[in-house]
């Protein structure tokens, strides 16, 4: 599956994606101790929802815009990080994940970001250059090892890949093991499209057998019934989510599937743990 995030840029996923990840975020960040925000595939971070790519799909109508006009104030942390990089009353530009993350930074917080594309790696550092983030260009998966354990105690790692390679759900499960061995205390958020069903079971039996103790799976249907050859969703698994957290999901996931479910659906989100 292809996912050149230029052309999906606002869609149902990152709506779900960015306001998950930042109620995480707030969450660790109820304990006064720094965090370390590592982002393995960081893309160009910011997105222009009138350019060509994005007008192509026209994707950020059915996500970001749906969720704007959503009355729920469960939202609003989410639509305050999105207008904080507009100057209108409707979005123009979408934040991707390293702009987001660094809204979020307190004085004791550090984001490094990552992104092995070279021309949206120099984007990135752009994009990011009004902030105290730290760029690289490396492999998102050797990269991901690399970092671990961060300088700070605790931290959190965002794997957000395209899914463009065949074997890009079998390096995500040897590496979160690999990682889960250096820092098992850690917290990890790794992204997924729903396309497939079938794809999508043994991916999750097989990240089972890890053994990881404590990961909540968190998927987005968006139609009652699977649509074929179409995204259908995506979801995250998030493992060592903080209590806070998980105690504050429900009414965020109820008014997520309310603003996104498309016309004529009603839509799934559920959260449940892989293995605890």
């Amino acid at each position: 599956m292809n996912y050149r995030h230029s052309f999906h840029a606002g869609n149902s996923a990152d709506v779900v994606k960015h306001s998950l990840l930042i109620a995480l975020v707030r969450a660790l960040q109820q304990k006064q101790a720094a965090l370390t925000l590592i982002d393995t595939h960081a893309g160009c971070g910011l997105y222009d929802l009138a350019g060509e790519a994005a007008q192509r799909t026209g994707e950020s109508a059915q996500g970001v815009l749906r969720t704007f006009a959503a009355p729920d104030p469960v939202l609003n942390d989410y639509r305050a990080a999105v207008r904080a990089v507009n100057v209108g009353a409707e979005p123009q530009l979408y934040p991707g994940s390293p702009r987001i993350l660094s809204q979020l930074l307190r004085p004791q917080d550090a984001l490094v970001l990552n992104e092995k594309h070279p021309e949206d790696a120099r984007t990135l550092r752009g994009v990011m250059r009004d902030t105290a983030a730290a760029v690289h260009q490396r492999d998102a998966y050797e990269f991901w090892l690399a970092m671990l354990p961060p300088r700070t105690p605790r931290g959190v790692v965002v794997v957000d890949p395209p899914y463009e390679q065949a074997d890009e759900r079998a390096r995500i499960t040897a590496t979160l093991a690999a990682a889960h061995r250096k820092w098992a205390h850690g917290v990890t958020v790794i992204w997924y499209p729903l396309k497939d069903r079938a794809t999508h079971l043994r991916w999750k039996a097989q990240l089972r057998t890890l053994g990881i103790p404590k990961c909540l799976g968190v998927e987005h249907w968006l139609y009652d019934t699977d649509q074929p050859d179409i995204y259908n969703g995506a979801g995250l698994y998030i493992v060592n989510p903080p209590y806070a957290f998980t105690q504050a999901l429900p009414p965020l996931l109820d008014a997520l599937r309310a603003a996104l479910a498309p016309e004529g659906h009603r839509g799934k989100i559920e959260a449940d743990w892989l293995a605890r």
